[in-house]
C-alpha cells in the first residue's frame, strides 16, 4: 500500500459561549484536518487543535508544518509503516506535537480500515466506553453552581471545574457545587498553572474536603518540584496531576526525576499523537501512575482518536473528552457518542469517521 495525495485544510469552530481558563478566554478555533489517500482506495482522517500556551504551535506554524514537511514526507510511504513514518516526522518537527498528531491519527485510523477492527481493538481492547467529565469554565460563583446542575441533569456523573485565578473563588465554588449536586458526582479541578504553592495547598485542602478525585497542574509547568512538595504539605490524601508540564514521554521522565506526579494528563496534540501518547502511558504505569486522556477545543474527529487510546490501556483512569460538545458547527461532531456521561466510538473500522 502507498500514499498517493494527501489533503490539508483548516475549518473555524464555535463555541456556543465563550469559554474561559486561568490564561484564556476562547470564542473560536482553527483545527486543521488531513486527509491522507491511498492507491488501495482507504482513506485516512486526522485533526490539529493546538493551543499555543501549552505547544507553542499556532494557525500559522500547524499549517505550514502539513503542507510544508509532512505532506511531502508522506507521499509514496507505506502508511503501515508508521512507527518509521512518525519518528521521521518528529525528527523534521520537533516542535510541532499537534501537527503531528493529525499525522499519527490518519495513518492509524488507515491501519484500522485495513484490518477492518476499530482502532481501540488493534491498540488493546481493555473497555468498551468511558465515562468522561464535564467542564465548566471561569465564571462567577452562581453561574457555575448552575451549569454544574444542568451538566448533571443531562446525565454526566464527573465535573471538571476549571479555576487558578481567585482561590477564595475556588473555594466557595467547590463548597457549593458539592452541595447542589450531592455526593455522587465526581469533582475534578484544574488550575491551568493558576496557583502560587500556598494558594495551591489552601485549594488542595478544599478538595480534600469536598471529596474531589485531584488537583490538575496547580502551579507554573516549570515548577516540577511543585508536584512533591504539595504531596508532601497537605499528606498525600488527594492526587495531583501533571497537565502543561508534560507534553510526551521525555517530559514525564523529567517530572518522574524531579519527584513525579501522581497522575498524568496525556493529550493526543501535546504528544504528537497517538503512538507517543502510548510511550507515556507506559512511562506513567512504570512508576505506578495513572493516566487520564483529555483533550484540547477540539473537533468530534480528534476527540475519536483520543478515546481510542484511552479505551485502548488498562492504565487510563479518567477521561476528559468533551472539547466539541459545545461547538455549534463541528462537522465531525458524530465521531463520537455520548450517552449519560459515557463516551463510546462509533462501531465501524479505524477512528470510525470519514469525511
Amino acid at each position: 500500500m502507498k500514499i498517493v495525495a494527501c489533503e490539508v485544510w483548516p475549518v473555524t469552530l464555535t463555541l456556543e459561549e465563550p469559554f474561559t481558563i486561568a490564561y484564556s478566554t476562547t470564542e473560536q478555533v482553527v483545527n486543521y484536518f488531513i486527509r491522507i489517500d491511498t492507491d488501495a482506495g482507504i482513506s485516512g482522517f486526522g485533526c490539529s487543535a493546538y493551543d499555543e500556551e501549552v505547544t507553542g504551535e499556532n494557525e500559522y506554524s500547524v499549517g505550514k508544518a502539513l503542507n510544508d514537511v509532512a505532506v511531502p514526507l508522506l507521499i509514496g510511504e507505506d502508511p503501515l509503516c508508521y512507527a518509521g513514518i512518525l519518528s521521521r516526522l518528529r525528527r523534521q518537527l520537533p516542535t510541532q506535537p499537534t501537527a503531528m498528531a493529525s499525522v499519527d491519527m490518519a495513518l492509524l485510523d488507515i491501519l484500522g480500515k485495513k484490518a477492518e477492527l476499530p482502532l481501540y481493538r488493534l491498540l488493546g481492547g481493555s473497555r468498551t466506553s468511558i465515562r468522561s467529565s464535564i467542564t465548566i469554565g471561569i465564571q462567577p460563583v452562581v453561574a457555575v453552581v448552575e451549569k454544574a446542575r444542568k451538566w448533571v441533569g443531562k446525565g454526566y456523573t464527573a465535573l471538571k471545574i476549571k479555576g487558578g485565578v481567585s482561590v477564595d473563588d475556588d473555594i466557595e465554588k467547590l463548597h457549593k457545587i458539592r452541595e447542589a449536586v450531592g455526593s455522587d458526582v465526581q469533582i475534578y479541578f484544574d488550575a491551568n498553572q493558576g496557583y502560587s504553592e500556598e494558594d495551591a495547598l489552601l485549594c488542595i485542602r478544599t478538595l480534600q474536603a469536598v471529596e474531589a478525585e485531584f488537583i490538575e497542574q496547580p502551579c507554573s509547568k516549570r515548577n516540577l518540584a511543585a508536584f512533591t512538595r504539595l504531596r508532601d504539605l497537605s499528606g498525600g490524601a488527594l492526587r495531583i496531576m501533571a497537565d502543561e508540564a508534560v507534553l510526551g514521554p521525555e517530559d514525564a521522565v523529567r517530572v518522574i526525576q524531579a519527584g513525579g506526579a501522581d497522575m498524568y494528563n496525556i493529550k493526543l496534540a501535546k504528544t504528537g499523537g497517538i503512538w507517543r501518547a502510548m510511550k507515556l502511558d507506559a512511562v506513567a504505569a512504570a512508576v505506578g501512575a495513572r493516566t487520564m486522556v483529555g483533550c484540547m477545543d477540539e473537533a468530534g474527529l480528534g476527540i475519536a482518536a483520543g478515546l481510542h487510546m484511552a479505551l485502548s490501556s488498562p492504565n487510563v483512569e479518567y477521561a476528559d473528552l468533551d472539547g466539541h460538545v459545545e461547538f455549534i458547527d463541528d462537522p465531525t461532531y458524530h465521531a463520537v457518542r455520548i450517552v449519560d456521561g459515557r463516551v463510546y466510538p462509533n462501531d465501524a473500522p479505524g477512528l470510525g469517521f470519514s469525511l
